[in-house]
Formats: C-alpha cells, structure tokens, sequence
C-alpha cells in the first residue's frame, strides 16, 4: 500500500509526524495527539481534504501491523474518525485497502470483550464511532462484504458477555442491524451465523448472545424474513442441506425458537410442516411433530387456532404408523389439557381412540397424561369424565405396569380431592366409582395386582398414618359406598392377608423351636409354602430362605417380626416394627431385591389398618348411626340407615380377620348393648361379631360377667326370636359358653320342642334354633333331636299340609305366577322350606348316620319328582312349589359335600336332582346353578362337592336363557380353573402318595364321564335315532368340552378318545337290560367322540396324569370282558369320518405306572414326552383310525365292582364356614368363584379315594401308583 510519497502530507496544527523512524513511545504520543484532533473535526462538506495524504499514510501496512496493541489502538480510532469525517465519500478508494482496513477494525473491535481493560473507553469510542455514521456499509460496494460481516457478526456475538452495560450492546446492535436491513443479499452463512446463535448450546451457555442475535432478529425481521423463509423452502421442501450451515441439522428447533422470538417471520413457513407431517420418512415425521407438540402446547400459544390446517394434519399424527410419534404425541397431551381449554375436546377424543393403542407404551403414556393432569389440576379431568373412564379401562389393561399407573392415579386423585371441605359436586361425582374400580382390581389373577390393591388401601383409600378416629371415618364411609363386587373384594383382602399373617406367624413359631432336622424340613416346606403369597415364587424362594437364616441368627429381628405378627399388635407398633425390620434388610433402591421382597411380605402382614384403639372409634360410629346422631352421620356423609347396616357389616368383617382386637371389656359391652336395640335386625349381625370373637376365645373365660348377660339374651332369641336372631343366637352360644352350656340348650330344647306347631308364632324359630343346636351339637342330643326330627319335623311338617293358605286349591294355573318373592310365601311353605334346611343341618352334623341319609334323600328326591308337591294333592301354588324343590335340590347339594352322608344318593336321585339345571322356572334355574357353583368351589378338595356334579352343566347346553346360559359357563369355567390350580399346586410341592390318590377325584377333564349318562338320561332325550334331539345332546357335550380341549395346555386328545371309547363298552348302570337306554347312552359316546375328533387340532401323543376311569356307580361292565363296542349309534348325517390319511389305530393313554408324579409335573408343566417313554397301558376299542399312531395292546384290567366297602373311602372333612355367605344372600356368587386361590393342603392330608363307584375302585396308597382300568386294544372298523 502506498504512503502518500508522491504527495506532500500535511499535519494539522499541534501534531506531529507519524512516521516509521519514531520509537514506539514516541509514536504512540503522537498518534493519541493526532486522535484527539481528528476526534474534534465535524463533518463539513469539503473540507479538510488536504488531510486526505495524512489518512492514506496511516492506513499503511506499517502501522496497521504495528506490534503494538496501542498503536494498532490509536490508528484504528484514527481510521474510524477519517471515515466519520469524510464520510459518506471515504478517502479510501481501493476495494483491496478498504477490505483490510475494515478487518482491521474488526480485529480492534475484538478488544471490547474485557471491560476492565484501561484501553476500553478507546475500545468503546471505536465502536460508538463506527456505529455513529455507519462505517461498515462502505462494505456494500465490496464483492466479499458478506466474508467481512460474517467476521464482524461473529466477532460480536463472541465478545459480548454480562460485563457489557447495555450501551455496549446497543452500539452493538447499531453497527450490525444496518449490515443486514440495507443490505441487499443476506447470505446463508452469515443468516447461519445469527441464527446458530438463537439455539443450542448457545442458548444456555451464551446467553448474552443468544439476547444479542434475538434483538438482531426482532430488530431485522422484515428484512431476515424471505431469506429465512428461502432456507426453510430450501430445506423443508427440496430437502436439501447444506451440511456447512449448523442451522440445517436443528431445523426445527429453529423454528419453536423464532417462533417464540418472532413468530412474524415464520408466517409463510409453518404451513410448509403439513408436508413434513405427511412425509414419508419417519425421521421427517418424528420431527415435525415433536416441534409441533412443543409449539401447539405451550402457554398462551394461539398457534392452533391461526393454523387450523395444520394443527389437524398434527392431530392426524396420533394415529401415525411409528410407535414413537404416537407415543411423542400423547405425552404432550397433558400441556395441551393444562394450557389449552379450547381444544380439550380434540385432545380428548384423539386419547379415546390412543387407550386402545396396541403398543403397550402408547396406553401407558395416555394414563401418566391425565394421570399427571389429574395431579396438576383435577377440574379439568373432572369436567370432562371421558379423560378419567380412559384411565378405568386402562385398570384392566393386559399389562400390569398399565395397570398399575391407572391404579396410582386414581387413588392418588381419590386421596388428594375427595377428603377436601371445598370439592365441587362435579369434582366429588367424578370420584366416587375410583374407590370401587379399584377394589375390583382384587379380582385380577396375578399377585402383583393384589398386592398393589392391599398397598392403595392402606396408604390412599384409609390412610395407615391418620390418627385412629379419622382412619375409622374413612373406612367406614369406604366400606358403606362402595358396590357389591368391591365389597367381596375387600372381604377377599382381608381374608387374604389374615391367611399370609398366619402362615407367616407359624414360621416365626417354627424359628423358636431347637434347631433338628424335622423343624428345618418344615422350615422348608413352610418357605415354599410362603412364595405363593408373592409375585414370581421361584424368585422369591432365594430371598425368603436367607431371611429365614437372618432369624435364626437375628434375636431383634425375630422378636420384631413376632410383633409384627401378634394377633393384638397394635397398628402403631406394627408400623414400628416393619420399619426397624427394614432398616437391618439394606438401602431401599430398587436392585436391593432382598429389601423388595421382605418389604412386599411385610405388606401383607402387617396390621396398620385396625386395632383396638381404631375399634373402639369403629364402634361409636356404629352407635352413632344406629341414633341417628346427625354429627357423626354427616361426618360420613351417609344416611342413617346405610350407616346402620354397613357399619355392623363392617363390623362382622373385622371380627373375622381381628378378633383378637375385640377381646376387651369396654368393646364387648358396648356390642352386648346393641343386642337390646328394638329393630330385630340390629341383632343378627352383632350376634356373628360375637361368635367370631368367640371362637377365637369364649367370652366366658375372661369375663364371665359379661358372659352371664350374654347367655339369657341368645336364650331369648333362640326360643322367641326371628329366625336370623335364633340362627346366630345358637351359634354365639355354641361359641361362647363355657362351663353350663349343656343346661342352656337342654333348656332351649325343651322350649323350642313346644313351639313345633302351627299354633305357635315361633315355629320357624323353631325350627331354625333346632337345626342349628343338631349341626353345632350332634352328639350331645342324638337322641332328643332324631326323636324331634322323625315325628315333628317330617312327619307333622313336611309330609303334611296343614293351612288352607297353603293348599289353596286348583287354581287358573296360567294366572298364577310361577316364582314370587321367599317373603311373599305362605308361612306353611316358609316352615318347611326351614324344616328342609334343618333336615340338611342335621345330617351335617352327624357327618356319617348312614341310614337317615338313605332316607332324607328319598324324601328330598320325592319332593323334586312331584315338583315341590310332595304329597301330589295338586292344590299348592306354582311358586311355592318351586320354592319347595328348590330348597330340596340346594339341601340334596349341600348334605352331599359332606363325606360319610354325602355318599349315600344313589344313582336314580342324582339324575333326578339334575332336573333342576333345565327346570320349568328360570328363577330356580338360576339359583340351583349357583348353589351348585357355590359348592363345587368351596374348599377344594376335600369340602366340595365331589366331581360328580360338575357334569351337571352339560345340561346348561339347554338353557333357553342367554344371559343365563353365559352366568353358567362363567361358573364352570372358575370350578374349572380352580381345580386346574389346585392339581399345579400340589404337583409343585411333591409328594407321590397325595398326588396319585387325589388327581383322579379333581381332575376336571372327568367330568365328560358324569355327563355322558346324565345326557342320555334326560327326559326329552328318549329317541336316539332323532337327529334333533341328538343335535340337542351334542350342543350340551360341545357346551363342557370346549373348555376343556381349548386353551388348554395338558389337553390330551388319547385321555378323552380311551376315556369315551371305555364308557362305549359298558351298559347303563341304572337300566342295563334296556336296550333303548344303552342305545341311548351309547349314542352319547359317539357324539361326544365325533366332537373330539373334529374339533381336535393336535393329536399328538402327551403325557397324561391319570388313567381313564369308569365309575360303575353309572356304568356296568358288559357281561363279556372281551366286548368291544364298534358300531355306530348315530345317524348318518351326524357320523364323523376319521382324518384323511389314516392308516394306524389311534392308541390310548400311554402311562408310566412307577413314577405317577413325574408325569403329573410333566404333564401340568406342559414339558415334552421324553422319546424313551415306556408304553404300558395302552387302550381303545374303536377303529377309529389316525395317521403315524402305534398300535399298543394290553391286559383288561376292568375295574372291581365291589362297592361294598367303598362309601368312606372318600376322605373329606366338614365343610367350614363361609364368610361371604354371612355377608352376601345366598344367591350370590362370591369372589372366590372368580378368583382361583391356589390351596395348600397341609403335610398331614391325605387325598381323597373314590366314592361308591363315582370315580373307580378304591386307591392302593402302599403300590404308588394309579390302577388302570383299560380294555384291550383292538383294531376293529367303524
């Protein structure tokens, strides 16, 4: 660069010259001298061009790369002046000198980052200079301006920091702001440049930037806005980035932060995101819409409302293909709730269709949605119910991590709004299902949605930390709002647990005991025993040993857990106790499994909930209500009555599962008090309190006083009281008395035996009273009761008919209803009716009085032959006829679950009694089926109805009533499963000798053998030629079969052909010289072998864990040992043909006769047949063929008929006392029915053998195996 050589340079007055040869010092003086006067000059048209040499001289490559940062400094100051005052025609001509000096000064400018530096006010005076006559335009004219201003840009948006006062920063933005709104081209890399600096990192970690480049942006919008729309084109629409530009890898986060900067500027972009909604590409997809979401949410966002278009291409994503879009946006769903009223509804209505999403985290991200909103502001939630009946449904969900959100949130809202004074009615109605929905979550199958619905009780349902009072209220009011279904599951909680904490406290027993080899082997038995309790017991089983092990070498932890197990604990001791046990068990993280499992067993067995201080709250509740104590009745919000019935309930409930808590004077005497209340039914449940207490210990022992005023009030009520007071009024006596009960009911018999007669108003109470002291005390009254019952009860009660308003007389049979109401009875009717239960009572009682059994089930049997007319007069009333026969059946029912009498029905009865199932009133129908139902679920196996009766609902196949058709198949299904989980459960714990003995007797799959002869003994089946009525009989088989061959993992197609080809060689047990009835049952045989046959999907050989047997009690052996039976007995149209391409006799059941219970596991685990199998007793005796099976022939071991010593061989107990049925009509199913409880049986049992033919001979326990009753194979043709 020249220096002016050829031109004389002229200095203004007072400076000297600024020339090469001047020491550094020196030069530095002069330039500060020169600076202050060029700082002086104005701006005057004209003038001061003879300076113009000076100014070409100090822009000289010399000084501008002088190594001094003062000089450098001082020259750039004196540069800035010259362009101000010769501005706007600048001295500097050159486009090459005018680019080095402006990156010059741009380098200079670079020393305002340090504001603390003695140098700034120059540094400030440079840049207030250049801003001041906009310096940098002079750039324009140059073809690398752009290269300069990027520099410049970049150097600004470097340097600014917190230490720039905002003149700095305004300064800043004048020099900049020009560079872009006069410019006429803004290139992409500076456009990169500004907007890089809007995002992150810069963001956060330069926030004096990204203030800097947002004011650039508001300050230049109008000029940035189609070069920023251009880049958008560029990118969004041809899709084409250029990779040196950081703004084109974070498209759309540019896009959320301009939209917050300036949202004017994307006016014309934002409709260009309906394409990337719609792309192809899911990356595209992914990121439109995460932008979108964030967008459209936000507070004070009105985005959707100006771009309609587009927010419904967005809510067009929540269907999207990809899992992560979907799942992306639902969970902005809560902003769009929370931020957004006015499109609630759109938000709604697209979670209504994302809650039936088939991937699992899309639901579970639409429940933390309204689950979180719910948190953050209920009233939304609650304004609109379809948000929170998504999260109901979401509680059945088939993942239970759904289902535990669903669960959490609900009880959470349920904890947090329901409790406050000020809740809105619509707030309160949208809580009050939350409590029963989740109760019901008790009926799932799997342990961890019973232990979460234990663990929500206790902390949001009836808080453990409130004071006792307060949690009682909150119980209470729990208890008497919710619904019938929950109320069975709170009772099943409570059972469930009280049976964990006794199987827990005989454990801590069993650590007390000196160590020797049998108390750890029961150790043992009782840890496996214990994991059924828990989720995942092959996992736990590791964590409840080495738990066992800390109590043995832990004192302090066995006291504590004995604490925590006592049965009059207190609730805040046993909040004490789990924490101090939980603190010796490790950190409470997740992957201390040990700590998880323990605390999850504490759960269960804890006592947090009741105590006696909470009873005693519990009780003057009850008192309150029963005085209708407004008070108290508003404080549980529930009238006088419900609070009444419920309270007592509760009440009974309690005593069941803490009696221990009840065992205190103040508390028996208060509920002693009770039983004076007027209102006959106050008593009844005040009386079962008393008798659970007592059972646990008579009241008689530690206080006698109350006893003696106990005593004459269940005397009373027992000899003139209803029939409910006289029920439980026997029953707390039995329990209670201790030393004279013997004169009490000797007492009470003499009273009652006066009251036997119609001219007494006490006769059912009678009645009632007699039948429960026979039940409670056969054999201290044998005599005086068996007196009682053959000349009062059947002679005088049900084998006449004594009032007119009983046998009214033929009547317009088509006017009279055939069912009414058991109140509306004539009191004859409801006396017998009464004297029928009493006759099952009794026989209960005496468990084995073989001869009155014989002889009760005839007169039953009568009373169902003649419909409920016993004595055939043809005068009583349809209904009470029903009610008669109904009564007849459910008693014939009930006397059979006992062993000993229940043995005593002969085959005859049990086919008369199944006529009930297709009785003429659907009422009857319907109570018989669920009696029946009752009785096949209750204690399995030994105090339930034997499997027998399970072939009564083949005969369900013919109910006329859907509804009720569907009720059965649920009930069938649940008898069905619960014996499938008891068959796993005891195969799991060992033991050959129980397995062996008892699998024939629980096996559902037999029950094909019991409906087989009752199908071809039913009273419209009497052709079996008629291809209706066969029709019929294999829509009955079909209804029992499907459940056992589908869905069924041990279904073994050889068990069922050997099982009905067996039946097929033996004749009718009843008729076996009729030809028409073994044509019949034969018939049957065919049907049900053509079912199985085409409805089978493998045939493959398995494993099975018992033999085909054939209970000669309906079936009799031909007379030739060698018949086999091959003809058909159907009609052509209903023959099924054997699979295509059979070549080979299908052979039966193959059996390993010396290890019965390996093949029992294998067989319940569903585990491959090993190939080296031993085929020994192999049957069929049809020729039904299929392809690759092997043609095995054995020895007839035809079964002995000896029946006579076989009526005790089927080894129950006395069926116990069942809760719901205190707690429930009698007509109403209980939880247990629905929820299959896997059963323990104890070490001492010992399975059940046949009775009297039902199932085959009897067991020989000492051989180890299960006999087979096969016959020969042959290989004949159909």
């Amino acid at each position: 660069m020249g220096r002016g050589d050829n031109l004389t340079i002229l200095y203004p007055s007072g400076c000297k010259e600024v020339t090469e040869d001047v020491g550094p010092d020196e030069l530095i003086r002069r330039l500060k001298t020169l600076a202050h006067t060029l700082q002086s000059m104005g701006q005057d048209d004209g003038a001061y061009q003879e300076y113009v040499p000076l100014a070409m001289h100090i822009a000289d490559d010399f000084f501008l790369s002088y190594p001094s940062r003062d000089v450098q400094l001082l020259i750039a100051c004196c540069i800035a002046d010259v362009l101000r005052v010769y501005a706007p025609e600048a001295p500097y001509k050159d486009p090459g000198q005018v680019k080095t000096l402006f990156m010059f000064l741009i380098k200079q400018l670079g020393g305002l980052k340090d504001p603390k530096d003695p140098a700034f006010k120059r540094y400030f005076y440079l840049l207030e200079n250049l801003a001041y006559v906009k310096s940098f335009n002079m750039c324009f004219e140059l073809e690398d301006c752009q290269e300069i201003f990027c520099k410049l840009f970049k150097l600004m948006f470097n340097i600014v920091n917190d230490e720039h006062s905002g003149k700095v920063k305004s300064f800043m933005l004048d020099v900049l702001c020009p560079l872009i709104n006069e410019s006429d081209v803004v290139s992409n890399d500076l456009l990169d440049i500004i907007l890089s600096n809007v995002l992150e990192p810069a963001k956060s970690q330069r926030k004096n930037a990204y203030h800097l480049a947002k004011e650039l942006v508001v300050k230049c919008s109008d000029t940035l806005e189609p070069y920023i729309q251009a880049f958008f084109n560029h990118v969004l629409i041809l899709g084409r980035e250029e990779k040196t530009l950081t703004i084109s890898q974070k498209v759309y986060d540019l896009i959320y932060e301009l939209n917050h900067i300036c949202p004017s500027v994307l006016l014309s972009v934002l409709p260009q995101l309906e394409f990337k909604l719609k792309s192809s590409d899911e990356e595209e997809r992914y990121g439109s819409v995460s932008l979108l979401a964030r967008m459209f949410s936000e507070k004070d966002s009105t985005l959707a409302l100006n771009h309609r278009q587009l927010w419904t291409a967005f809510l067009g994503r929540f269907n999207d293909i990809s899992i992560k879009i979907r799942t992306k946006c639902v969970q902005y769903s809560m902003h769009f709730l929370l931020n957004h009223p006015l499109l609630r509804k759109d938000i709604t209505d697209t979670l209504k269709l994302r809650q039936h999403d088939s991937e699992e985290s899309v639901r579970y991200e639409v429940v933390m949605a309204i689950v979180s909103t719910a948190k953050k502001d209920f009233s939304i939630v609650s304004d609109s119910e379809d948000l929170l009946n998504f999260v109901k449904e979401r509680t059945l969900d088939k993942k239970f991590k759904i289902r535990k959100e669903a669960m959490c949130g609900l009880a959470m809202i349920y904890k947090k709004h329901l409790n406050s004074p000020d809740v809105p009615p619509a707030t309160r109605h949208a809580v009050t299902w939350i409590k029963d929905k989740i109760l019901h979550g008790y009926y799932m199958t799997s342990m961890d949605d019973r232990l979460l619905v234990e663990r929500l009780l206790n902390t949001c349902l009836v808080p453990y930390q409130l004071p006792p009072e307060d949690r009682m209220k909150k119980l209470f009011y729990l208890y008497a709002s919710i619904d019938d279904n929950a109320t069975k599951a709170f009772i099943e909680l409570q059972k469930h647990q009280l049976a964990v904490r006794k199987n827990v406290a005989e454990l801590i027993e069993l650590h007390r005991k000196p160590q020797d080899e049998e108390r750890d082997r029961e150790i043992a038995y009782r840890l496996g025993h214990l994991t059924k309790f828990l989720p995942d017991p092959l996992k736990v089983q590791e964590f409840l040993r080495k738990f066992s092990q800390n109590l043995n070498t832990d004192p302090q932890l066995l006291s504590l857990m004995e604490t925590v197990v006592s049965h009059d604990v207190s609730c805040k001791d046993s909040v004490e106790a789990v924490t101090q046990i939980l603190k010796k068990l490790g950190q409470p993280v997740m992957t201390n499994l040990y700590y998880n499992t323990i605390k999850m067993l504490l759960e269960r067995v804890s006592s947090v909930m009741v105590d006696q201080t909470a009873l005693e709250a519990l009780v003057g509740l009850v008192e309150g209500a029963l005085s209708a104590d407004t008070s108290v009745l508003d404080s549980l919000n529930l009238t006088s009555d419900i609070a009444t019935e419920k309270g007592l309930k509760l009440l009974f409930v309690l005593s069941f599962v803490y009696p221990a808590h009840f065992l205190h004077a103040d508390i028996l005497t208060r509920l002693i008090a009770l039983l004076n209340v007027p209102d006959s039914t106050i008593s009844p449940p005040v009386l079962s309190v008393l008798t659970y207490i007592g059972k646990y210990k008579p009241i008689g022992e530690p206080y006698p006083d109350l006893a003696s005023v106990l005593i004459p009030i269940c005397q009373r009520f027992a000899e003139s009281g209803t029939p409910k007071q006289a029920k439980h009024a026997v029953r707390c006596l039995h329990t209670n008395c201790t030393s004279d009960s013997d004169e009490v009911f000797e007492r009470i018999l003499e009273k009652i035996k006066e009251q036997l007669t119609f001219d007494s108003v006490h006769f059912r109470t009678a009645v009632v009273s007699l039948g429960h002291i026979a039940f409670n005390m056969p054999d201290k009254f044998l005599i005086p009761i068996k007196n009682v019952v053959s000349r009062k009860v059947v002679k005088e009660l049900l084998m006449r008919n004594q009032t007119s308003a009983h046998t009214p007389g033929p009547l317009p049979r088509d006017d009279v209803e055939e069912w009414i109401e058991e109140e509306l009875l004539t009191e004859e009717s409801s006396v017998k009716m009464e004297g029928i239960k009493m006759m099952a009572r009794w026989l209960l009682g005496l468990k084995s009085d073989v001869i009155s059994a014989q002889k009760t089930f005839r007169m039953l049997n009568a009373f169902i032959l003649h419909k409920g007319d016993l004595l055939e007069t043809g005068k009583m009333l349809k209904a009470e006829m029903a009610h008669l026969r109904l009564s007849a059946g459910a008693a014939m029912l009930k006397i059979c679950e006992q062993k000993g009498v229940g043995d005593q029905f002969t085959s005859e009865q049990f086919y008369n009694l199944s006529l009930l199932m297709n009785d003429e009133c659907p009422q009857v129908r319907e109570r018989f089926a669920i009696k029946l139902h009752k009785g096949l679920a209750r204690g399995i196996p030994h105090k339930c109805l034997p499997l027998d009766f399970m072939g009564f609902y083949a005969l369900a196949g013919l109910e006329p009533d859907r509804q009720l058709k569907i009720a059965v198949r649920q009930y069938m299904m649940a008898d069905i499963s619960k014996r499938r989980d008891y068959i796993r459960s005891i195969t799991m714990s060992g033991g050959s000798e129980k397995a062996s003995s008892q699998l024939p007797h629980i096996m559902p799959d037999y029950m094909l053998v019991f409906a087989v002869p009752l199908l071809a003994h039913q009273p419209d089946f009497k052709d079996p030629t008629d291809v209706s009525q066969l029709t019929r009989i294999r829509s009955c088989l079909w209804y029992i079969l499907e459940p056992l061959m589908t869905k069924n993992d041990v279904y073994c197609f050889g068990f069922y052909k050997a099982l009905i080809e067996q039946m097929k060689n033996h004749k009718d047990a009843v008729k076996p010289e009729d030809e028409i009835t073994n044509q019949k049952l034969w018939a049957v045989c065919d049907l049900a072998m053509g079912l199985i046959l085409s409805k089978t999907t493998s045939f493959e050989m398995k494993e099975f864990p018992s033999d085909p047997r054939i209970p000669p009690m309906y079936f009799k052996k031909h007379e030739d040992p060698n018949f086999v039976n091959v003809k058909s007995y159907l009609p052509t149209e209903l023959q099924v043909n054997a699979p295509k391409g059979s070549t080979k006799v299908l052979t039966g059941v193959t059996k390993k006769t010396t290890n019965t219970v390996m093949m029992v596991k294998s067989a319940v685990l569903n585990k491959q047949r090993p190939e080296d199998r031993v085929e020994d007793n192999v049957t069929t005796s049809s020729s039904i063929d299929l392809p690759v099976m092997k043609e095995v022939k054995d020895e007839d071991t035809m079964m002995d008929e000896d029946t006579s010593n076989l009526t005790n061989t089927r080894k129950r107990s006395r069926g116990g006392f069942n809760l719901e049925d205190e707690l429930d009509n009698d007509d109403s199913t209980t939880l247990t029915s629905v929820l299959p409880t896997p059963t323990v049986p104890s070490a001492s049992s010992t399975g059940p053998a046949s009775k009297r033919g039902r199932i085959g001979g009897a067991i020989d326990a000492a051989s180890n195996r299960i006999s087979s009753y096969l016959q020969k194979e042959t290989n004949g043709k159909t």
